[in-house]
């Protein structure tokens, strides 16, 4: 039988479980409502640092660190990840993710929650945010640019708040593409340009430092998510279109020191997606909208805390 004490037990919540318990019409309205809060600013009791990033020269990697607090959801958290080409060992992924959440009531910790797929899976839930808001009417075709595990969670999110007709796919390889359009049963393209032809929604999750996407190949009132450049240093996008498009970010003070693609572009950003979902500010559906992600750690917070509230939180904890 169980003491009554508290166990000194920290549940540590594998990504297999995360993906086995985290729905995406469960996931979509929590990070948006994460996103509303954040751009509600004081009112919204989100209190987010920049993330940071030690650099690791001898490896060519880097070590960031997310950090937030929030007073609605009455939790603390802390994202940490490592990224480089370190040798992989027993097939753990090359990106390695963890989140720490904490209660705000105590502040003790609660969990440690494995975060690959739920990284993968806030990221698109935000862009699904983004293109309920933002795509034009009548959207039917959907063009992801990438092949990775990101683009795959952008082809299931994005499929919550849209039914496309026709979904393409393209990336540097093009084995890798067909590899990925037979698991999704979607469409693979041999160049970039093919498969944004007429594309009403495009994503753009690559790890490119040079521009994947022309804006001579984006028809007006297209609707971008761009989600894999998250350095200065890279950039997805042709300047051009940047420069033409509409800029909703996740984070103005993020996108404007963070973003190489707003950043080399010296855009001009119309507003947060938070501000539309509060009403605050115009969705300009059927012109052509950019939504510049870089992922916020209150969208992990969020995330984390919907996995453990719904296996893992205590009965009658808070």
């Amino acid at each position: 039988m169980m003491s009554s004490a508290r166990s000194p037990f920290i549940p540590f919540i594998s990504s297999r479980e995360v993906d086995n318990v985290l729905k995406y019409e469960d996931l979509i309205p929590v990070i948006e409502h994460a996103l509303a809060d954040f751009s509600r600013g004081k009112e919204g009791g989100v209190v987010q640092p920049l993330r940071t990033v030690c650099p690791v020269e001898d490896r060519n990697g880097r070590f960031f660190t997310m950090p937030c607090y929030s007073k609605n959801m009455g939790i603390i958290a802390c994202k940490l990840m490592t990224s480089a080409p370190w040798p992989s060992e027993d097939d753990a992924p090359r990106v390695k993710i963890i989140t720490a959440l904490f209660g705000a009531h105590n502040g003790s910790l609660q969990a440690i929650v494995d975060s690959e797929t739920l990284t993968s899976m806030r990221t698109a839930a935000s862009s699904a945010v983004a293109t309920k808001y933002l795509a034009p009417t009548g959207s039917r075709i959907l063009t992801i640019l990438g092949a990775g595990l990101v683009a795959g969670a952008h082809l299931e999110a994005l499929a919550q708040v849209i039914q496309f007709s026709e979904i393409r796919v393209w990336t540097r390889t093009f084995s890798k593409a067909v590899t990925f359009a037979e698991k999704f049963g979607c469409a693979a393209f041999e160049t970039a340009e093919e498969a944004v032809n007429n594309a009403d929604v495009i994503v753009t999750v690559t790890r490119s430092h040079t521009p994947v996407l022309m804006s001579d190949w984006v028809k007006d009132g297209a609707h971008v998510n761009c989600v894999g450049a998250i350095t200065p240093v890279q950039q997805e996008l042709d300047p051009v279109l940047i420069r033409r498009a509409v800029i909703y970010v996740d984070s103005v003070q993020s996108a404007s020191t963070e973003s190489g693609d707003i950043v080399k572009s010296e855009a001009n950003i119309f507003g947060e997606i938070g501000e539309v979902a509060l009403g605050k500010l115009p969705a300009r559906k059927n012109e052509t909208t950019v939504f510049k992600s870089l992922g916020l750690a209150i969208e992990d917070a969020a995330a984390s805390k919907l996995v453990y509230d719904k296996y893992y939180k205590p009965a009658g904890g808070n």
